[in-house]
């Protein structure tokens, strides 16, 4: 449309030109930079931790116990049988499990 010698642009071009500048930086790069963020943070936490981590788990050794890892809550419940650099071997009732210590939440000894 034209008014007064200018070109105005109507509604389907405005959403074409600013939807994408949107999109970019209210959804894409905030998710990234969130990504990013997460990353650094697990880098940050295994850092000198797998071996303190593994001396505690080994003074556990021989007790029933039951291990949470992941956000979903999956748990492990047994008898913990050996710890070898970042795998804790677990007896259940079904056989034994390896479990990844660098996964693990929580440990509760019953």
């Amino acid at each position: 449309m034209k008014k007064d010698g200018e070109m105005l642009l109507d509604t389907s071009t405005w959403i074409g030109v600013y939807m994408p500048l949107f999109v970019l930086f209210f959804i894409i790069w905030p998710q990234q930079q969130e990504a990013k963020r997460l990353i650094l943070q697990k880098i940050k936490r295994r850092k000198g931790v797998g071996i303190m981590t593994n001396e505690i788990i080994k003074k556990y050794m021989g007790k029933y116990c039951k291990i949470t890892t992941g956000s979903m809550g999956t748990a492990v419940a047994g008898k913990i049988r050996d710890v070898n650099e970042n795998w804790i071997e677990v007896e259940t009732k079904k056989g034994n499990e390896l479990v990844n210590a660098d996964f693990v939440q929580s440990i509760k000894i019953v």
